[in-house]
C-alpha cells in the first residue's frame, strides 16, 4: 500500500487535504501513514502502531474517526474499524463512547541526563560562573512583549516579506541613532547589517576576507577559541599579537592587512586599549589599506567612569563595529549588527544577498521598537547597577576570605579575572568543580601561539547567576580558592 496522508478538515471547515484524501471527512488530525504488508487491515494496523510506538502519536491523540480515516485513505471503513479494534485489544488505543478513539496514555521513559565534565562527581554544577552570558532570569519579558506587540501592530504586511538583506529600516535607524548617542559609533542606517549574533558577523567578514586573496588575520593573545576556530574553517590562519599592561601592542601588525580585537575592553583580561595604542592602530590601517574589526561585546557596562568610547569613532573608513544583544538582553535572541565601513559594505551586503544570514523579521522590529521607546536604555541602566553590585560584592568577599586571590579587569563588563599564586589554576579548576562551580581557568582562553608570558588566574563570569544564587556562588567560589 503506498505512502497516504489521511487528513480532516480545519477548524474554519476547510478541506486541507494531500494525497488520498476526501471530501467531507470529520474532524480528526493530520496523519503521515506508510502501510506496508500483504493486506490492506494488517499494513494499515502496522502503520498504525508504528506511529504509537516510535512517539509520532503522543499519547491522549484523538485519531480520525473511522469513517474520516477510510474516507481519507479510500479504503473501507470497516478496514480502518478493524484495525482500531486490534489496536485498543494490545492497548496500544482507547475507545470509549463519546470521547472517540485515542491514543493511550502510557509511561514513556526517559534517558538519565549526562553529567556535565565539570562535576562527574556530583551531578550538574549548582554555579555557572563561565564567562559570557548575561543573568537570563533578568530578561525584561514585560517591557519585551509590549515592544513586540506595538511593533507587530505597526509593522506594514511587506515587512514580513523577504526585504532587504540588511535587515529591518527600522532597527538600521534605531541602532544608528543609539550607537552614536552611547558609543560614539559614526553610523548611517545604510551601512548598517542585521546579522545572526556576532558569529554570524565574523563568518560573513571571514569569508569576505579571503574573497579579497587575505591570508592571514592579527587577533589577541587572549580571546575566544570559538572565534580563532571559526576564522580557521574560514581559510584565514590567526597570529597573536603580544599583550602587556597597556593593552593589545599593534608595533606587530606588519605584514599582516586585517586585527580582529576588543579595545574597549579587552577580553578577557579587562583592559582597555591605551590611548596611544589605539590612535596607533587606526593610524596603521589608514597607512596601510588595513582593515580592523572591533569587536565591542560588553561596551555598555563600565562601572568606575565614563564607557571607553568605541574604536569605530576615531576611523570610521578603517573600522567594522561588531555589536550584539547578547550581553544586554540575551544570547538566544540571535541579535547582532555591523557598522561597515564604505569600501565592504557593498561585499558584505552582497554576500548577504542569498538570505540566511539575518534574525527573524519580528525580533527586529521588537529590538527597533524596544530602543525607540526608551526601554532598552532603562534596562541597560538598571541591569549596570545589578552587575556593579555582584562585582562590588566579589571583590569585597575576595579581600575578605582569599586576599592572595586579585580580581582584575574589573572596571566594566561581566567578569573579573581573579590572578592566583603561581602553578595553581588547574588545581583550583578542578577544586571549583568540586564546590559545584563551573569556571574557566585563564589558560582557556591563551591563544596556542601567543608569545605572551603566561598567567595562574581564573576568569569568574559574574553576569550568569541570578540574584538570588549569587550570594551562594560567591562562597563556593572563595572555599574553592588556594
Amino acid at each position: 500500500m503506498a505512502e497516504q496522508w489521511a487528513t480532516s478538515p480545519g477548524a474554519d471547515g476547510g478541506d486541507e487535504r494531500g494525497p488520498g484524501a476526501a471530501r467531507g471527512a470529520s474532524l480528526g488530525v493530520d496523519l503521515h501513514l506508510e502501510p506496508s504488508g500483504p493486506g490492506v487491515r494488517r499494513g494499515l494496523t502496522d502503520a498504525l502502531r508504528d506511529a504509537v510506538r516510535g512517539g509520532r502519536l503522543a499519547p491522549g491523540t484523538r485519531l480520525p474517526s473511522s469513517r474520516s480515516l477510510a474516507a481519507d485513505l479510500g479504503i473501507a471503513r470497516n478496514t480502518v474499524a478493524d484495525a482500531y479494534g486490534d489496536l485498543v485489544a494490545e492497548g496500544w488505543l482507547t475507545a470509549r463512547q463519546g470521547s472517540g478513539t485515542r491514543v493511550a496514555e502510557r509511561t514513556v521513559p526517559q534517558p538519565a541526563p549526562e553529567p556535565s565534565p565539570a562535576g562527574r562527581r556530583q551531578g550538574r554544577p549548582a554555579y555557572d560562573l563561565v564567562p559570557g552570558t548575561p543573568d537570563l532570569a533578568s530578561f525584561p519579558r514585560a517591557e519585551w512583549l509590549r515592544a513586540a506587540r506595538r511593533a507587530l501592530t505597526a509593522a506594514p504586511s511587506g515587512a514580513l516579506g523577504y526585504g532587504d538583506p540588511r535587515g529591518r529600516p527600522e532597527l538600521r535607524t534605531a541602532l544608528a541613532g543609539y550607537l552614536s548617542r552611547a558609543r560614539g559609533v559614526r553610523a548611517d542606517p545604510d551601512r548598517i547589517l542585521i546579522c545572526s549574533g556576532f558569529l554570524g558577523g565574523l563568518t560573513l567578514l571571514g569569508a569576505v576576507l579571503r574573497q579579497r586573496g587575505l591570508r592571514t588575520l592579527a587577533v589577541e593573545s587572549y580571546g575566544l577559541d570559538v572565534h580563532w576556530n571559526l576564522l580557521h574553517r574560514s581559510g584565514l590562519r590567526t597570529v597573536p599579537l603580544p599583550f602587556d599592561g597597556l593593552g593589545t601592542r599593534p608595533d606587530d601588525l606588519a605584514g599582516t592587512r586585517a586585527v580582529l580585537m576588543t579595545p574597549a575592553h579587552q577580553f578577557p583580561m579587562g583592559v582597555p586599549l591605551h590611548p596611544d595604542r589605539r590612535a596607533a592602530v587606526v593610524d596603521w590601517a589608514r597607512r596601510t589599506g588595513g582593515l580592523i574589526l572591533e569587536d565591542d561585546y560588553d561596551g555598555e557596562f563600565r562601572y568606575d567612569r565614563q564607557p571607553v568610547g568605541a574604536l569605530q569613532g576615531l576611523g570610521p573608513d578603517q573600522v567594522v563595529y561588531m555589536g550584539t544583544a547578547s550581553k544586554s538582553l540575551a544570547p538566544g535572541l540571535r541579535l547582532g549588527w555591523l557598522v561597515l565601513p564604505p569600501s565592504l559594505a557593498a561585499e558584505v551586503t552582497a554576500l548577504t544577498d542569498g538570505g540566511g544570514w539575518s534574525s527573524g523579521v519580528l525580533d527586529q522590529l521588537t529590538l527597533a521598537e524596544f530602543i525607540t521607546s526608551g526601554a532598552y536604555d532603562r534596562h541597560v541602566r538598571a541591569a549596570r547597577l545589578r552587575y556593579r553590585r555582584r562585582r562590588d560584592a566579589l571583590v569585597a568577599a575576595l579581600a575578605a576570605r582569599a586576599p592572595e586571590a586579585r580580581p582584575t579587569g574589573i572596571a566594566a563588563g561581566l567578569h573579573a579575572v581573579v590572578r592566583l599564586p603561581p602553578g595553581t589554576e588547574q588545581a583550583t579548576v578542578r577544586a571549583a568543580a568540586w564546590h559545584g562551580l563551573a569556571l574557566h581557568g585563564l589558560s582557556r582562553h591563551r591563544h596556542p601561539d601567543a608569545v605572551t608570558d603566561p598567567l595562574d588566574a581564573l576568569v569568574v563570569g559574574y553576569g550568569t547567576p541570578p540574584d538570588h544564587a549569587w550570594a551562594g556562588a560567591l562562597d563556593a567560589l572563595c572555599r574553592a580558592l588556594p
